[in-house]
């Protein structure tokens, strides 16, 4: 759930207040002819809760002084199954994730418990960073621990195409740059050393996403988590570096060490074996730069494929992640002046 979408309301026992948008807008009917059906939601209203980075969306459905969300996935776009499944799991190791009341998988609707409107990221400053992000390391805690054979797995050639999206639509697409073939190929010899580093590492459960935009700030106790219908055996750095290098909100180096090696007794716990920090940090950094080339590809196609401008802004920061980590280890040295070159 990324951008908020604005507002719409409506009511269920077919008073709509925007019938011209119902009109232009057949999965809103649909929706709103299965929440009739669901006897807790009579005389709901209906606001538009939030915009997803995917083709989902979500409305907020409220009835008295309870609210509900629901998931609008539409099938020949998204498949809900794994956001299901995935929530199972979670739940089970009392991870804060939406609970699922009702599911349609037919036509791809979910209604969900309401975590809120609150994201981590309005609410991070320095002074609230500390509290927030301990509580966010405690969650990826109970995370990790969770069952993730069923999972798929994070394997070399996912972690390759992801880093070709790079390429594809950041320098090619948005910066209007067309790599020749041998440019293209040492761009591809530098991802080598950034997988073998993500798959050398221990193999835990993996959110995929987990940052302050999929943290929700609840009453009390662990944040909220969502978002995490992409998760997979992988990396045990993974959603450390997604957490600690976010894309959207940047914290000073010193800071980003102390956190990542704090994490690092956890991962030690279930490994059983010390790892040295200096290990640990090239694992976290080097981590770090195949998702921050994944995330930059990715929002270089928001914009251009989906029409979704928003991302945008977030590419300088998430580049200069890339760039300032590349050119501290002789490994990905060559990533870092390829990139300052073009």
């Amino acid at each position: 759930m990324a951008q908020d979408a604005g507002s719409l309301s409506i009511y269920t026992r077919i008073i709509l207040d925007n019938k011209t948008s119902m009109q232009k807008d057949a999965r809103l009917q649909l929706l709103i002819d299965w929440v009739k059906t669901i006897p807790e939601l009579e005389n709901t209203r209906l606001t538009v809760a939030s915009a997803d980075a995917s083709f989902r969306r979500y409305f907020r459905a409220s009835v008295g002084d309870k609210s509900y969300i629901i998931m609008d996935a539409p099938p020949n776009r998204e498949d809900i199954q794994p956001f299901i499944s995935v929530t199972k799991i979670l739940e089970a190791q009392n991870v804060h994730v939406p609970h699922i009341y009702k599911i349609n998988l037919k036509q791809g609707f979910l209604l969900l418990d309401d975590l809120g409107d609150q994201q981590y990221l309005e609410s991070l400053n320095s002074d609230s960073v500390d509290t927030l992000y301990n509580k966010a390391l405690d969650s990826l805690k109970k995370i990790q621990q969770a069952p993730a054979a069923s999972l798929p797995h994070y394997s070399a050639a996912v972690l390759s195409t992801e880093m070709s999206l790079f390429a594809d639509w950041y320098i090619e697409r948005q910066l209007g740059i067309q790599l020749s073939t041998l440019q293209r190929s040492e761009l591809e010899k530098c991802f080598t050393p950034l997988i073998a580093n993500a798959t050398e590492q221990p193999q835990t459960f993996v959110h995929r996403d987990y940052h302050s935009r999929n943290l929700m700030l609840p009453d009390q106790g662990l944040p909220g988590v969502i978002d995490y219908q992409d998760a997979v055996l992988g990396p045990c750095t993974y959603d450390l570096v997604s957490l600690l290098r976010d894309c959207y909100i940047a914290w000073p180096e010193e800071k980003v060490k102390i956190w990542a090696l704090s994490f690092k007794s956890h991962i030690e716990k279930n490994q059983n074996h010390k790892i040295p920090d200096s290990l640990f940090l090239r694992w976290f950094d080097l981590m770090g730069i195949q998702r921050h080339l994944k995330a930059i590809g990715i929002f270089a196609r928001l914009h251009h494929r989906d029409g979704k401008p928003g991302y945008i802004k977030d590419i300088p920061r998430t580049l200069n992640y890339v760039t300032t980590v590349a050119s501290q280890y002789s490994e990905t040295k060559p990533l870092a002046t390829l990139i300052n070159a073009l």
